[in-house]
């Protein structure tokens, strides 16, 4: 029996029988999608979505802030001047509060108020424009860890950290509660119309984790718990976002509560699907798998198809499948994508 999309979405986070497994796309780049629509034969994301038969449909938070206008750059912190926008913002640079140590000096910065910037009646347009057949998630991202170490630039961040734990909780602590006034806009306005959300923080490297897990247990997680049951008090599914190889903290994540981890980054140390099946299979859902970095770059329509019907076999249910990266770049062929759901697609 075919399900639909939601149906179809549930039964996977819930590790219950599925006709295929639930999909989604990811997050293509205007090049990208510019790419994939003339491949496809179509004008527009929205047609591709419907020709792939993919199930989940992101919703962009409307945040009017210039100069990037986007939720995931809201904080001003750097000292020197770059392209503050999602793909040329940088954790390394010199942040506001490089040179304090005074908790009280949090108050010194121009914190934003998400008030003035998040328009609700546009959050409400754009959430109710998706089909409602499709499971309507919103791009929160919320990644409080990552604009900590913004706050104060990366390297200092990590130092104050350990050195100064008070400093480093009062801003991210602001930084918090930044995000839980900024979602619970979005949430009160598009109320009863959204299914999901993903929020996440960048915690592994290619080959294990930037901080060590006591850190975010001590630093990270009380915030992150927040979030995550704030989502869950509207009835979100919540889908966790880190990149890199994050195995030692899957159990944390479970923990805290999160529906499905995203995107299990396949050439990352220990994040194979092998791996991930043997250890927390039934436990809790994933999303990802079909490795980004060459693979879906270089590899060949066939290989693709492989893969998948490895992860299929692998995880009949429990695994959303995705790209192991949230954004699809102009560097993956489109016929690469279009064996990876021809593959999804597949019924039993």
């Amino acid at each position: 029996m075919k399900l639909n999309h939601k149906d179809r979405f549930y039964a996977t986070l819930n590790y219950e029988p599925v006709d295929r497994p639930a999909s989604w796309l990811g997050l293509p780049v205007p090049q990208a999608e510019k790419n994939l629509t003339s491949h496809f034969g179509v004008s527009s994301i929205d047609q591709l979505k419907r020709k792939i038969d993919d199930d989940i449909y992101p919703v962009e938070v409307p945040y009017d802030y210039p100069p990037s206008n986007h939720i995931a750059c809201a904080f001003k912190f750097a000292k020197v001047d770059h392209l503050d926008t999602p793909d040329e913002r940088t954790l390394t640079a010199p942040g506001f509060f490089e040179d304090y140590n005074d908790p009280a000096d949090v108050d010194k910065f121009d914190w934003p108020d998400p008030e003035k910037y998040l328009d609700r009646r546009e959050s409400l347009r754009r959430v109710k424009a998706v089909d409602e057949n499709l499971v309507r998630m919103g791009v929160m991202w919320s990644a409080h860890f990552q604009d900590a170490c913004s706050a104060f630039g990366m390297e200092q961040a990590l130092m104050t950290m350990l050195m100064n734990p008070e400093m480093f909780q009062a801003v991210i602590d602001r930084i918090t509660d930044f995000y839980l006034k900024a979602n619970e806009l979005f949430y009160e306005s598009t109320k009863g119309y959204l299914d999901a959300v993903l929020i996440g923080n960048d915690f592994g490297s290619q080959t294990g984790l930037m901080v060590d897990p006591d850190s975010l247990r001590q630093s990270v997680f009380p915030g992150t718990k927040k979030l995550i049951d704030q989502a869950k008090s509207y009835g979100l599914k919540v889908i966790h976002h880190s990149c890199g190889s994050i195995l030692p903290i899957i159990d944390d994540l479970i923990d805290l509560g999160v529906d499905a981890i995203h995107p299990i980054q396949a050439l990352a140390a220990d994040m194979d699907a092998v791996t991930l099946k043997e250890k927390f299979y039934g436990k809790v859902a994933f999303c990802g798998g079909v490795d980004a970095q060459y693979l879906l770059v270089k590899g060949t329509p066939d290989a693709v198809e492989n893969k998948v019907t490895e992860l299929k076999e692998l995880f009949p249910t429990g695994l959303i499948i995705s790209p192991s990266h949230e954004a699809i770049l102009p560097d993956i062929p489109p016929a690469n994508v279009e064996a990876m759901f021809n593959t999804i697609n597949k019924l039993k």
